[in-house]
């Protein structure tokens, strides 16, 4: 039953999120680089983004040039090696990322406001406690290079 809520409750928000990226008309590889370097406070190198990502270097590089022409991202030399291209993103593509996620969240808002009182009570309190006890925590840099 819980993994039925759950995975309702992510389809919900899932294509209200995914609505602010259909008018952007990216390919769902340039969306996961796109999100990846909204998570990433730092310039990543083409060869980091194609790691992460499961893509060959030539395939990221390829998504780093096309949302480079939507000015989505920006791609520096590397002031330590000039053949180190960085990767990051434009005012714009974090405005398209942070879009899609607070489309997310106003959907995950608009369903706990519907609940009646009580329910959404109880949901905030067994929330509360799960959260307070680490399971959820954000996973670290370290982590997530693993």
């Amino acid at each position: 039953m819980l993994v039925e809520f759950l995975t309702r409750l992510m389809n919900l928000s899932e294509s209200d999120g995914l609505d602010a990226l259909i008018e952007s008309d990216l390919s769902f590889s340039q969306a996961r680089t796109l999100f990846l370097l909204a998570k990433t406070p730092e310039p990543l190198p083409i060869n980091a983004v194609a790691d992460a990502l499961g893509l060959s270097v030539a395939a990221a590089g390829r998504n780093v040039d096309q949302l480079l022409q939507l000015d989505l991202v920006e791609r520096r030399e590397s002031a330590t090696d000039r053949r180190v291209k960085l990767v990051s993103l434009t005012p714009v593509g974090e405005r398209l990322a942070a879009q899609h996620i607070e489309a997310k969240r106003d959907s995950v808002k608009a369903f706990t406001d519907a609940l009646p009182p009580e329910q959404r009570d109880q949901l905030h309190r067994a929330l509360t406690d799960i959260l307070a006890g680490g399971v959820l925590r954000p996973r670290t840099d370290q982590e997530n290079d693993q």
